[in-house]
């Protein structure tokens, strides 16, 4: 522009004679390039105005990586080169940044991409960062599950933790944290973290007892919240298996046996995890729904964790009522899929044998089923150990009085004969993405290098695993504040609406001369189960006898027997036998009760308890899916209702139960209570 101006005075000096005349086009001419500047300084403030309207300006948070501003925006420079690289600028398409990120990363960094380690052992209350430091900066994994106990404020500062040491990473690739369910009463080892303070919700039997959608998805936004706020973004459920087997250990984590009930309640489930039915967001839970396919079809009960328990079989040739429950998770856009361990024993699918391996080697039913005919075009998840040796402790689930454990664990059904190499291979070309419980990335990497497994393989998979990444927001920020999560997690309004549900869920099995509600507090009661300060809180007088007592209130337990070998991470699934016979602790105090004073009784029905023997003895009978001694109490006072009617048909004998098929809903001979049963309080 000075330039410009220059050659035009020249021609200006050089032109006019007239000294006046010449200052007077000058100063004209001044004004009016003035006047341009000023306007094309508006224009350019108006475009730069526009161009801030088109991008909002996240929040960026680090503990160890500088920013980079361009063009009026910050963006965080996470491999540290002071240029600004597409996977780091957050205002381009997702899938963009996910393709530039796989392009810049290195083999070992794509196989500790596709491993999901385990970051802590049960019950632990802190993170062993000499074992954070392996798995994250060393082997380059890229997502864990916690199972650290859930004190808030602690996981959110541990968590935090993580995320610090995955920055320091060569390419600043963020963790993804997962976690088993938080928020119910049940806790398994492998299958549910113990809730601490987060909310207390009726297990997923609890809701299909209630049979209401709405509130499911309400329970999900409480969850994803919560999880939120203490640095999770994934959650490794919600279980769409179907309990067709009553048998089986996992019943309690289903929607009980009914496909159409299931396939609606796991769809609200995704909805309130992932904030909508759209995809993920920077406000999602990514979930994970489970078991691909057939899970809950357990032969003879024995849940596929354990060697002796590895097939899941369809006698009454109902495979594809199995797959329905998976519908609306599919059509809600769910992030992620977790096949099942199990072999499908003996399964023609439309006239065609499937091969008899575990669900996560098998081809037709990830590829040809899943994503082909389902459309399903998000990551394939593994379950834990699938890759793993199988040893005589892992076949036997005891040896030499040692137990099966993590460190013998395996669950490579029907490819334990290959080598950890060939089972990669073969899980990758079968459709998984990702592998549950595996730390050490040399096998995988050993696949590709060998010649078994193309590069270009682990590329398809580290692409959709780091898409959900940027998708979740957690490249610009994967901080949590601390104390914002105790402010969040099981907060007043949360446990209300949790206590509420707990309520809902009760099923009233059986209520003589309508003993329930009780119309005051003044009883002396005898306890079994529950506690007497909270029962002393609520107006009763608790008595230590069922000879001093006016009523007895007893909490029982599903039975379950240890016939088999089966520890699954130390400890036992509940197997085998579901009825109340003389020995166990539970029926004799109800015989001992009840032959004293009207007793109520409410069973925890983790499994379809058979209460033929006690249900006579009984003032009352009350099914329940996970709840505290306060909402119990308050709905045998009246204070609130129960509304729940059985998700799952409760048999009559053990006879029945041998008869009926695995794959088929309430189909045993003349059950006790039926599916859909459920008694309720008259109305004033």
């Amino acid at each position: 522009m000075k330039l410009i101006f220059a050659e035009l005075l020249d021609t200006a000096n050089g032109g006019l004679a007239n000294q006046y005349v010449k200052r007077v086009w000058v100063v004209s001419f001044i004004a009016m390039l003035f006047s341009i500047l000023a306007a094309c300084s508006k224009f350019d403030q108006a475009e730069s105005e526009l161009a801030l309207a088109q991008f909002q300006q996240p929040v960026l948070a680090s503990r160890a990586i500088s920013s980079i501003t361009v063009d009026g925006y910050d963006f965080k420079d996470l491999n540290r080169d002071g240029n600004l690289n597409a996977y780091e600028d957050w205002r381009l398409d997702v899938s963009e940044r996910a393709a530039d990120l796989v392009s810049r990363m290195t083999l070992d960094e794509k196989a500790g991409t596709l491993l999901h380690g385990s970051m802590s052992s049960f019950g632990s209350d802190s993170y062993d960062m000499s074992h954070a430091e392996r798995l994250i900066v060393q082997n380059n994994i890229g997502s864990v599950i916690t199972r650290l106990s859930s004190n808030a404020e602690l996981l959110a500062g541990e968590n935090n933790k993580l995320q610090a040491l995955a920055e320091t990473r060569r390419l600043g690739i963020p963790l993804t944290i997962s976690t088993d369910p938080r928020n119910h009463f049940n806790h398994l080892a492998g299958a549910s973290i113990a809730a601490g303070n987060f909310s207390k919700w009726p297990e997923a039997l609890g809701f299909a007892a209630i049979g209401d959608a709405e509130l499911v998805r309400q329970f999900g936004d409480v969850a994803r919240q919560e999880y939120r706020a203490v640095g999770v973004v994934q959650a490794l459920s919600p279980m769409a298996d179907l309990a067709t087997e009553p048998r089986w250990p996992r019943v309690v984590g289903t929607f009980g046996e009914d496909a159409d009930l299931a396939n609606e309640l796991v769809g609200a489930y995704i909805q309130g995890f992932q904030h909508g039915s759209h995809g993920l967001g920077s406000d999602s839970v990514a979930a994970v729904v489970k078991h691909w396919v057939g899970y809950g079809a357990a032969k003879d009960g024995y849940d596929s964790h354990s060697y002796y328990g590895r097939f899941a079989t369809f006698p009454g040739d109902n495979f594809e009522y199995h797959i329905k429950p998976f519908e609306d998770a599919l059509s809600s856009q769910v992030s992620g899929v977790m096949p099942t361990y199990s072999i499908l024993e003996n399964l023609l699918y439309n006239g065609e044998s499937l091969e008899q391996v575990g669900a996560g080697y098998n081809r037709f039913l990830l590829n040809d089923l899943l994503r082909e005919k389902y459309g399903f075009k998000g990551v394939i998840l593994s379950d834990w150990a699938i890759t793993l040796d199988c040893s005589e402790i892992c076949k036997r689930g005891e040896v030499d009085g040692q137990v099966q454990n993590f460190d013998h664990m395996s669950t490579a059904w029907g490819v334990i004969e290959l080598s950890k190499e060939e089972r990669y291979a073969k899980a990758l070309y079968a459709g998984i993405d990702q592998f549950g419980g595996v730390e050490d990335s040399s096998a995988l990497i050993g696949s590709v290098r060998t010649g078994l497994v193309a590069e270009t393989r682990l590329d398809e998979s580290v692409f959709r695993i780091l898409l959900q990444k940027f998708e979740l927001g957690i490249f610009e920020n994967p901080f949590v504040d601390e104390k914002t999560a105790i402010e969040v997690v099981g907060n007043r309004s949360f446990n209300a609406q949790a206590e509420a549900a707990q309520a809902r869920a009760l099923v009233l099995l059986e209520n003589k001369k309508e003993i329930l509600p009780l119309a005051t507090s003044a009883y002396k009661l005898f306890l079994y189960g529950i506690d007497a300060e909270i029962a002393k809180a609520m107006g009763f007088t608790v008595v230590a006898t069922p000879e001093e007592a006016d009523l007895a209130v007893v909490r029982l337990d599903t039975p379950f027997e240890q016939s088999h070998q089966n520890y699954i991470f130390g400890r036992r699934h509940h197997e085998g036998n579901l009825a109340f016979e003389p020995g166990n602790p539970d029926y004799e105090v109800v015989i001992r009760a009840s032959e004293h004073v009207p007793t109520i009784a409410t069973v925890f029905l983790e499994r379809p308890a058979i209460m033929t023997s006690i249900h006579n003895k009984l003032a009352a009978l009350i099914g329940n899916f996970g709840v505290s001694d306060k909402v119990l109490l308050s709905v045998i006072l009246g204070n609130a209702k129960p509304e729940g009617r059985l998700p799952i048909e409760l048999p009559s004998s053990m006879a029945a139960v041998a008869a009926q098929y695995e794959d088929l809903p309430h189909d045993s001979d003349k059950p006790l209570y039926p599916f859909g049963f459920g008694l309720f309080y008259e109305e004033d």
